[in-house]
C-alpha cells in the first residue's frame, strides 16, 4: 500500500505563530496564563498547552492582572478593549483574520452593508462581525441571501478558511441585487493552496484520511472536498481512530491535514498506516 501526503498539510503560518506565542508565554509570564477560547481548533494541542499551565477559558476571567492570549480567530473590538484594560494581553490573532476585521470596518465606515461569507457561530466570524457595523449579515451560501433584504451598496468579505467557489457564488448573487458591490477576498492563501493540494491528491488515491480537530472549519472543508471528488474519506483526530477494515483493497491512501493539525499527529497517522500494512502483510503470508 502506498501512502501519499498532501502538500502543505499541517500548521499554517498563523497557527504556528500563535502556538509559539502561547508556549513562550507559558515559559516566561508570571502568574496565570489563559487563552480566550481554544487557541486553535485542535484538542490535542490545547491539552498539551494545558499541561504547560496555559488554561483555555470561554469568557474573560473575573480576576485581573493575568496574562490573556487572544486566539488565532481573534475577538470583537469591544472584547479586546475590555481585555486590554484588565489583563496583560498577547494578541495571537492570525494576520489574515486581522486583515478581514480591518476590511469589515472599512466597508462599514464607507456606508456598505457588509455581507460576510462564513460559518455562523464560528469564533472567527464572530470576531469579524464585531467590526462589520449595523446591518451586517452572515451567510453560509448564496441561497441564504434570497431571504435577506439587502441595501443597494453591498460590501462582501469572507471567512479566511472558506472556498473561493462559495465566495464567488455569493458575490454573483450580490451583483444581481445591489447597485454597488465592493469585494474583499479575505481567503487565506494557505487555505486556497491546501484545498487545491487536497483535491489533486484525492483524485490519485483510493482512500483519503483527513486529520484534524472535528471542530475545525478548514479541516471539515477538506473532508467535503474529498467527498466531492467521490472518494471514500474519513475525518480523524488521532491515529488510534484508524480501522484496519478501511484499508481492505486499498492500494493508495492519501493523507491531508487541517491548518491546526500538528506535525506529530500527522507523523503518527503515517506510522499507524505502516503498522497496519505490515500486520496485514504478515497475516497474508501466514494464511
Amino acid at each position: 500500500m502506498e501512502i501519499l501526503l498532501a502538500a502543505n498539510a499541517g500548521f499554517c503560518f498563523g497557527v504556528k505563530r500563535a502556538i509559539n506565542m502561547a508556549f513562550e508565554a507559558a515559559e516566561n509570564c508570571e502568574g496565570e496564563v489563559y487563552t480566550l477560547g481554544p487557541i486553535i481548533h485542535n484538542p490535542q494541542v490545547v491539552e498539551k498547552l494545558g499541561s504547560e499551565g496555559v488554561k483555555s477559558v470561554n469568557d474573560l476571567p473575573s480576576e485581573g492582572g493575568a496574562t490573556l492570549i487572544v486566539r488565532t480567530h481573534g475577538v470583537p473590538p469591544a472584547v479586546m478593549e475590555e481585555a486590554q484594560q484588565r489583563f496583560n494581553v498577547i494578541d495571537a490573532t492570525c494576520p489574515f483574520v486581522k486583515k478581514a476585521q480591518e476590511d469589515a470596518h472599512q466597508l462599514a465606515e464607507e456606508g456598505y452593508q457588509v455581507v460576510l461569507v462564513g460559518d455562523k457561530g464560528h469564533p472567527e466570524v464572530t470576531s469579524i462581525m464585531g467590526s462589520a457595523g449595523k446591518g451586517a449579515v452572515v451567510v453560509e451560501s448564496a441561497e441564504e441571501l434570497k431571504d435577506i433584504r439587502l441595501k443597494k451598496r453591498i460590501g462582501v468579505i469572507v471567512q479566511t478558511t472558506q472556498s473561493f467557489e462559495n465566495l464567488a457564488a455569493v458575490v454573483t448573487e450580490c451583483l444581481a441585487r445591489g447597485k454597488v458591490v465592493k469585494v474583499f477576498n479575505t481567503i487565506c492563501n494557505s487555505t486556497t493552496v491546501r484545498q487545491e493540494a487536497t483535491r489533486e491528491l484525492a483524485r490519485k488515491v483510493d482512500l483519503m484520511l483527513v486529520v484534524g480537530g472535528r471542530n475545525s472549519a478548514n479541516t471539515t472543508r477538506l473532508t467535503t472536498i474529498c467527498l466531492d471528488e467521490g472518494k471514500t474519506t474519513y475525518h480523524i483526530e488521532v491515529p488510534e481512530e484508524i480501522r484496519e477494515e478501511w484499508l481492505e483493497k486499498v492500494e493508495k491512501v492519501g493523507i491531508t491535514a487541517g491548518a491546526s493539525t500538528p506535525e506529530w499527529i500527522i507523523n503518527g497517522v503515517v506510522e499507524k498506516l505502516k503498522e497496519l500494512e505490515k500486520s496485514r502483510a504478515t497475516a497474508l503470508k501466514n494464511s
